[in-house]
């Protein structure tokens, strides 16, 4: 009969810990976009244009701003260079809206600048898709059927998502680190209660990529605590 292993304390301090993180973290997000997506910016400009005034003001000329669906599904695409925005966000002129849409853009100054940690998070990204799709089988087999081989391929795949996770980490917080500069040198969100509540949003969001880091690098020890034992 087979069964699946691991599943211990260390399991617990792993796995458990940094779920709860990662839950904690999402509702942080969720709650400061939620409260501060109703309220409006002085400035009055949504999102799109914010991204489109920073790119302007930055002197780039080749990303485009689009819209797309998903709840926070904004993200920058290097590869074609195009900003996306969800709905929320780019027709929506809100202090959430106008941190949101300043920090994607961030990344495309980023890229036309060459930040290191950017080019480096672009090198790996095709490896760390291989192992994201190689992981459900890996868990799989190695746990349920107790393979071995597979368990250490699973480490294998767990340190280079570990790797990833951690070169996104500064890659995220430069890119808040601009925008909250950029926003208020523009004049696009003004002192006080708007700062404050751009300030709120992105650093709630940064919190997630430090929960995603933690909980590849929980994955990543569960694994080597059961190839160890065995």
């Amino acid at each position: 009969m087979f069964y699946p292993i691991g599943f211990g304390h260390n399991w617990l301090l792993y796995i458990g810990v940094p779920l709860i993180l990662g839950i904690w973290a999402q509702i942080r997000v969720t709650s400061a976009f939620n409260k501060w997506g109703k309220v409006r910016a002085s400035s009055n400009i949504t999102g799109a244009e914010c991204a489109r005034e920073i790119l302007q003001a930055a002197q780039i000329h080749d990303v485009d701003v689009v819209q797309t669906d998903g709840f926070l599904g904004d993200h920058y695409d290097p590869t074609n260079k195009k900003l996306h925005l969800s709905s929320n966000v780019y027709d929506t002129p809100s202090v959430a809206a106008l941190g949101i849409a300043a920090h994607e853009t961030g990344h495309a100054i980023q890229h036309a600048k060459a930040y290191a940690p950017l080019k480096a998070r672009m090198a790996i990204v095709p490896v760390t898709m291989v192992a994201s799709q190689m992981l459900p089988f890996i868990i799989i087999g190695g746990l349920w059927f107790r393979i071995t081989g597979l368990i250490t391929l699973g480490i294998y795949c767990y340190l280079i998502l570990a790797i990833f996770q951690l070169i996104t980490l500064p890659v995220e917080f430069d890119a808040s680190r601009r925008a909250k500069i950029i926003l208020q040198q523009m004049h696009i969100v003004q002192p006080g209660e708007e700062v404050a509540g751009v300030n709120k949003v992105l650093n709630a969001a940064a919190l997630t990529y430090v929960a995603a880091f933690i909980a590849a690098l929980g994955n990543l020890l569960w694994l080597m605590s059961i190839r160890d034992r065995r």
